[in-house]
């Protein structure tokens, strides 16, 4: 069933129990629960916090908590599939699910009582009419189509995030937000690179516009240490006020792939666009905040107008950025890599609810520390995807497999260990898609998904895999990937599939 009024329906109904948080271990549920946790601190809510990372462990969680908990939040997992079949709770059991993955499953929607849908109903999900799936046998007209489970396929430009209609409801039920759970709404933003981006970076520019007219009152002045965000253009280089801008350049996906990094020519072009800029090396290879000023001042313009020569004419992208003290200053998506790096950690010692709690940390100012540790992890995982890309591509690791690309990395190959992680592999995926698009010359290229594989156990003989659709937006996207992942299963039968909500791109 969806829930109409999110105060009523949902808030008010926890706010004085107890309750128990699944949280899907990626970046959108880690904003969301962020913001849930603000929310719930403020109205002194008890709740139990539970990060889940495939539905083994979602139904593990259950099993541990059903009996001290009857209201269950999952936030970014159990949307789509039929949720009280896999669960088998008892009748008082409630489950609030707000899940960005598609499609829907219908027996959600349709369960008034312990299911509650935390989604628009005007997310154009095409809801087929209760009497279309639950007839008698008798009244059945023979028509097989193959939908009596899930809501048929979403765009992903239709889906609302968690941490969005969150932040929608601290705003107008509390008549006001902090600038911190703001700035995890940007983070979570961040996080999509589609149609909807455009559409939402407005509305949150609207709320980043109402915390920093509170700074231009004379009398209400905020101290330089009081966190501040803006709402600005800067430059599509992945981290760069952290790194060097060499660095940077060579790591990005965009730049890499343009300049084709892998080769000579490429390494060839990127001295051509630097001398282009008239930078001197000592200062492009040295790190951003050491730079002089003078530089710095005019280095947006001048990597804009040399990039407009070399066909990189969207260097420049929106986003939020946000700054306290002097010197502190993040984009949105410096965190999301930290983020993604600290929750993804390949240490040995560390189980997945410490490194969730680590990235958990991360968002929060007061743990900079942390936010630091996951910049440095971001940054040798962008060096490990840039190499591994170079490897595939100049290798042909790279194959057609008829309606899509498929490409598995072996075991021993470099840095696999830092692949066998969902979100780690998805970039690989985007960048390698990317990087081979711009150095083939076969143009269906463009057209064909791309599916990767990638041990995640050597002992246990498992296997991860992930999909992301083309490159071009002109193809025909809608149902590739159930033909192309049992492509891809044929091609690693004698391994097991990693058990993870989400094993194709969102």
């Amino acid at each position: 069933m969806f829930v109409t009024d999110i105060r009523k329906e949902f808030y008010d109904v926890v706010v004085n129990q107890r309750v128990a948080l699944l949280i899907s271990s990626d970046i959108d549920a880690l904003c969301a629960c962020k913001i849930l946790q603000a929310l719930f601190h403020c109205d002194q809510v008890q709740y139990t916090l539970v990060p889940v990372t495939g539905w083994q462990d979602l139904g593990t969680a259950f099993l541990e908590h059903k009996e001290q908990f009857h209201y269950f939040v999952l936030v970014n997992c159990g949307a789509n599939v039929d949720l009280l079949e896999m669960l088998q709770p008892d009748e008082d059991s409630v489950f609030f699910i707000c899940d960005t993955h598609r499609p829907v499953d219908v027996i959600n929607v349709y369960n008034d009582t312990q299911i509650k849908l935390l989604i628009k109903q005007d997310d154009d999900l095409g809801v087929p009419s209760y009497d279309d799936i639950f007839r008698d046998e008798d009244e059945e007209d023979g028509d097989d189509s193959g939908n009596e489970s899930d809501l048929g396929s979403e765009p992903s430009g239709k889906r609302r995030r968690f941490d969005e209609i969150l932040f929608d409801y601290e705003q107008y039920e509390y008549h006001g937000t902090s600038v911190s759970t703001c700035f995890c709404s940007c983070t979570g933003l961040e996080v999509l690179k589609n149609q909807v981006y455009v559409t939402d970076i407005a509305t949150m520019q609207r709320h980043v516009s109402r915390h920093n007219h509170r700074n231009e009152d004379e009398e209400n002045s905020l101290s330089i240490d009081c966190m501040r965000i803006s709402f600005e253009y800067d430059l599509r280089l992945t981290l760069y006020q952290h790194w060097s801008l060499y660095e940077s350049i060579c790591n990005s996906c965009y730049t890499s792939c343009n300049f084709k990094l892998w080769s000579l020519n490429g390494q060839k072009k990127l001295q051509e666009f630097l001398a282009d800029m008239g930078l001197p090396l000592k200062q492009v290879r040295q790190k951003f905040n050491c730079m002089d000023i003078s530089i710095k001042e005019n280095l947006r313009d001048v990597i804009e107008e040399s990039s407009n020569k070399y066909g990189m004419k969207d260097i420049r992208i929106q986003t939020f950025g946000v700054h306290f003290g002097f010197k502190n200053r993040f984009l949105a998506s410096d965190v999301v890599h930290a983020a993604a790096a600290l929750l993804e950690s390949t240490e040995k010692d560390e189980s997945a609810s410490d490194t969730f709690i680590k990235a958990l940390d991360c968002l929060s100012r007061s743990n900079l520390e942390r936010l630091h540790l996951g910049i440095d992890l971001a940054k040798k995982k962008l060096i490990a995807i840039q190499q591994t890309v170079a490897s595939c591509i100049c290798t042909n690791l790279i194959l057609s497999q008829g309606p899509f690309l498929y490409c598995y990395l072996m075991e021993g190959t470099p840095d696999v260990k830092l692949f066998s992680k969902p979100m780690a592999l998805t970039l690989l995926c985007k960048y390698l898609l990317k990087a081979f698009v711009h150095s083939t010359r076969n143009k269906r290229c463009k057209l064909l998904p791309l599916i990767m594989a990638a041990p995640m156990d050597v002992e246990k003989g498992t296997v991860i895999v992930a999909g992301i659709p083309p490159e071009s937006e002109t193809s025909d996207k809608k149902n590739f990937f159930g033909r192309a992942f049992e492509k891809a299963a044929e091609s690693t039968s004698s391994r097991t599939l990693h058990d993870h909500f989400d094993t194709s791109s969102k």
